[in-house]
């Protein structure tokens, strides 16, 4: 059945049996014979075919999310049993929301690598709740999220403190003001904030309600690395994690708003599903818990 479901899912994300047969170094006909077989042993047809596409039905979409699910699991299980005689290699899919992913987790990253060559680790980035639903689908060992995260389902583990600043471009008025600016000025400013789903947008609403404060100017962008370039020309102001603007900082292209309030905290978290852990996944997971105890709580 793993090989059924191997083939099928090949064949769905590529649209295509040629193609699927060269990945799986298989030919056309048994990748068809495949398709029949789960096909009948579903009692559904999965694949609507014609000579210009392939594409799912809606039983196919049904056994596409679970087959998906099902193979993570069972390369899970051939992992850890693995595991029990070898030592700390092969695969591990890490998720981490953007924030943690662009700007933190490459140093982590080049840290394992150069201990332990023999893992190998495939990354995707989204925001917190793309993460978190990649992990409950059992589609990444572990995730990286933001923020004041819970779900009953998951074991969610805080390991790191971020530090959250207001962030304009090094002429804008705020940034050129001597001492504190008031609340009230900021209400006035257009703030560029990230999309609903975002550890950083949970924590910019909850210091608008902590100040006091409800912008009527707002622009939704789904990209840090966006709202930085937009602060820079002068678009509006942000409120961005330590991490994400040290550089700019240190460098003067961006300038941190001094307020009295600030800075805000919020806690980077571990984020798991399964209780059983590979080997290469132990490391990772400590040099996470590494980082976290050694990492800085203040902008310099």
């Amino acid at each position: 059945m793993d090989q059924q479901l191997q083939v099928f899912v090949t064949v769905a994300e590529l649209k295509n049996f040629s193609r699927a047969a060269e990945k799986l170094h298989m030919t056309q006909p048994a990748v068809s014979q495949y398709i029949r077989s789960l096909e009948q042993t579903m009692g559904s047809k999965l694949l609507e075919r014609s000579n210009k596409f392939v594409r799912l039905n809606q039983a196919g979409e049904m056994v596409y999310y679970h087959a998906k699910e099902i193979l993570g699991l069972y390369a899970k299980m051939h992992d850890l049993i693995d595991d029990l005689t070898n030592k700390a290699s092969g695969p591990i899919s890490i998720g981490a929301s953007y924030t943690f992913g662009e700007y933190v987790l490459p140093h982590v990253i080049k840290n394992m690598h150069q201990h332990y060559p023999l893992i190998e680790p495939t990354i995707t980035i989204g925001n917190t709740s793309k993460i978190a639903n990649l992990v409950l689908s059992h589609q990444i060992d572990v995730g990286i999220v933001e923020g004041a995260f819970h779900d009953k389902h998951l074991v969610i583990e805080p390991f790191a403190e971020d530090s959250m600043c207001i962030v304009a471009a090094p002429n804008h008025r705020l940034a050129r003001k001597e001492g504190n600016v008031s609340v009230s000025e900021l209400e006035k400013e257009t703030w560029i904030v990230r999309e609903q789903g975002s550890g950083t947008r949970e924590v910019t609403e909850k210091m608008f309600q902590s100040i006091g404060i409800d912008p009527e100017k707002r622009l939704e962008f789904g990209s840090t690395q966006i709202i930085k370039e937009s602060i820079a020309a002068g678009l509006g102001i942000s409120l961005l994690s330590y991490w994400a603007v040290r550089d700019e900082s240190a460098r003067g292209s961006l300038s941190v708003v001094e307020l009295n309030q600030l800075p805000v905290k919020r806690e980077f978290s571990i984020v798991l599903r399964s209780p059983f852990q590979t080997k290469a996944l132990n490391v990772f997971l400590s040099l996470l818990r590494a980082f976290g105890s050694e990492s800085p709580r203040e902008l310099e």
